[in-house]
């Protein structure tokens, strides 16, 4: 938990909190508000408590701005016997806040256009932290010697350079499940938002303004390793190294973990068989290659359309692999799962039709042959809805990607009935997250698996999409209470993005190899978020211990009896940051600057804001 702290550098906001009464708190998003917005906290007491109006009072002066006679009640939620939600929405006037309500006081936030800029940029931060090869974050590198490749009909044990791409957390695993659904999400975010993203990083990550958007830079990185993933036609990889890595906290640079070529010297490259693998005593339950085929298509059509003007020899390169490696998916129909060696634990991918639409779509989007969109639709229709919205549960990324941006693009196509057929689709995964969500005072209606934070994401990305495809608004407080809910209007008040804001509530002791060392922390990384403390209390090795001098059990006042969410070092099924949680993030967050830059009758050029008025033609 981290607590009044100086301010972001960058200005993106801050947050001064306030001293409450004992037992009654109000819970906002840190980050702020955009005037013209949905703008909901969260009243909560340990006492019954009988709410009748809230006051927002200006920070500076302390006069009232404004007066609100209905709050919402919304029940019990744990050990706090009274919650309201706060609806602020109709206020619009630019300054810096705090809210009243009975006793309590929120920290001050703030309402304006520039709440959200650099947002995006912020989270590609931990991006290059997490970079494998060359790491800028350590000025050194790391697994220069990947790797030997496993279960190839006739490659087994030679050798393959796949150096590159990004640790996949806080173990240095890597996967192309994780891997490819990030670089996707980035490339969406930069083309949807391109004015959002600004340049002062060089290619290699370090500070260093290239003429390149730092995002395409960091896209770059992606894609080359997945480049490197799929040497030849026919030959996909899935992932580097297995569950032997977690051999303890140590620095990636430092990595000596053996895996039977030498202690440091090269790790395990699994091959897409698309037959079972390895899983300890147990075999993974890979049916095909066609959840991998389709995440490199999708990958490889839309990159070389993103990089075309900025590397232009790996844009042609990829370009050409595309529907190669998309024929790959309708020869193996069927999911790839990763695999593990000592422990249960593994990406448990189910689906693989929204990896197939997704890849027809973007192929279709780069040559316009109509049979890529045919069978876009034939995969859609076979999983209108993501399985996990609306449920109560799921096994750990069950359902992966976790919202089906093929949909979106089928929905947006041209073709009238497609419109209508995938907007319900969309819409009606949100109803029912929506119907879950009417239960929480947070309307907050996610299963709280692992990785909870990462389906926060993918729905407030649903819902975001939606409401632009249809100008609906009818679940535009759902979508800014998820939203709200990553930046501290949750039960624990606290922000879910290390050091962002820097000066509120955040992460500060994350599980991380970093932090462990001192040598750093996890800066931009969203982590994993709560989790059903069923969940919490069946994980080997996770515990309450925290970094020396410091207690994990900051947040235990406020634990809602399901769920919990600590700031603890070595709980890793809540406090880990995730790199495909955090680049997912990116796009939601763009578009969320770009919407401040329109409020402010402003155009943005790279997160330098240029008013209209007196420019030039």
């Amino acid at each position: 938990m981290k607590t009044n702290y100086w301010l972001l550098t960058t200005a993106l906001i801050f947050v001064v909190v306030l001293p409450n009464k004992a037992g009654e708190w109000i819970r906002i998003n840190q980050l702020g508000y955009l005037p013209q917005s949905v703008k909901v906290a969260v009243f909560m007491s340990e006492e019954r408590t009988d709410v009748s109006d809230y006051s927002l009072v200006d920070a500076f002066t302390g006069d009232t701005a404004a007066t609100f006679t209905m709050p919402r009640p919304t029940g019990q939620l744990g050990g706090m016997k009274s919650t309201y939600r706060l609806d602020f929405s109709d206020f619009t006037k630019q300054g810096v806040y705090y809210l009243k309500a009975d006793k309590a006081v929120s920290p001050r936030f703030r309402i304006d256009t520039w709440v959200y800029d650099g947002a995006a940029d912020f989270l590609l931060n931990y991006m290059r932290q997490q970079r494998c090869g060359y790491n800028p974050f350590l000025k050194d590198s790391c697994h220069v010697h990947d790797g030997y490749i496993v279960d190839h009909p006739t490659k087994t044990g030679r050798h393959i350079d796949v150096r590159g791409g990004w640790h996949d957390a806080t173990d240095y695993l890597q996967y192309t499940t994780t891997s490819a659904n990030a670089i996707y999400q980035m490339m969406f975010a930069y083309r949807e938002n391109p004015g959002s993203f600004g340049d002062a990083y060089d290619a290699a990550g370090l500070p260093d303004a290239n003429g390149i958007p730092d995002i395409v830079d960091e896209i770059r990185w992606g894609l080359d390793w997945l480049n490197r993933m799929n040497p030849a036609p026919g030959e996909l990889y899935n992932q580097i190294a297995d569950d032997r890595d977690h051999a303890g906290m140590r620095l990636p640079n430092e990595d000596l973990v053996d895996y039977g070529y030498g202690a440091g010297n090269g790790r395990p490259v699994y091959f897409c068989s698309g037959h079972p693998q390895v899983r300890g005593q147990f075999m993974n339950a890979t049916t095909g290659v066609a959840s991998t085929a389709g995440k490199f298509a999708s990958c490889f059509a839309l990159g070389a359309k993103v990089l075309k003007d900025f590397y232009p020899e790996l844009a042609a390169g990829i370009g050409g692999k595309a529907d190669a490696a998309y024929q790959e998916g309708i020869k193996k129909p069927g999911v790839c799962q990763t695999a593990s060696v000592k422990s249960p634990y593994i990406y448990e991918e189910d689906n693989w039709v929204d990896d197939m639409e997704l890849a027809a779509m973007e192929l279709y989007g780069s040559t316009g042959d109509r049979r890529y969109l045919d069978q876009a639709v034939e995969y859609g229709r076979r999983e209108p809805v993501t399985p996990w919205m609306g449920a109560d549960s799921a096994r750990h990324y069950q359902w992966y990607p976790f919202m089906n941006m093929g949909h979106y693009l089928l929905a947006k196509a041209g073709d009238p009935s497609l419109g209508r057929e995938f907007i319900r689709n969309m819409r009606t995964g949100i109803v029912r997250t929506y119907e879950k969500a009417e239960e929480s005072p947070f309307l907050h209606g996610i299963p709280y698996i692992w990785c909870s934070n990462n389906l926060t994401t993918a729905m407030l990305t649903q819902c975001r999409l939606y409401r632009e495809l249809t100008g609906d608004d009818t679940y535009v407080e759902m979508e800014a209470s998820l939203c709200d809910w990553l930046f501290g209007c949750n039960p624990w008040g606290t922000s879910m993005v290390v050091e962002l804001p820097l000066s509120g509530d955040y992460p500060s002791q994350p599980h991380s190899s970093l932090l462990n060392a001192g040598v750093g922390n996890t800066t931009g990384g969203l982590v994993d978020g709560p989790v059903y403390r069923s969940i919490f209390e069946s994980l080997r090795g996770v515990n309450m211990t925290g970094i020396p001098g410091t207690p994990g059990q900051d947040y235990e006042r406020f634990q809602p009896d399901r769920m919990v969410y600590h700031d603890a070092i070595h709980d890793y099924s809540t406090n880990e940051p995730t790199m495909d949680g955090t680049a997912c993030l990116i796009y939601y967050l763009s578009a969320m600057q770009k919407d401040g830059v329109k409020q402010a009758g402003m155009l943005s050029d790279g997160n330098m804001s240029v008013p209209v008025t007196g420019m030039a033609n």
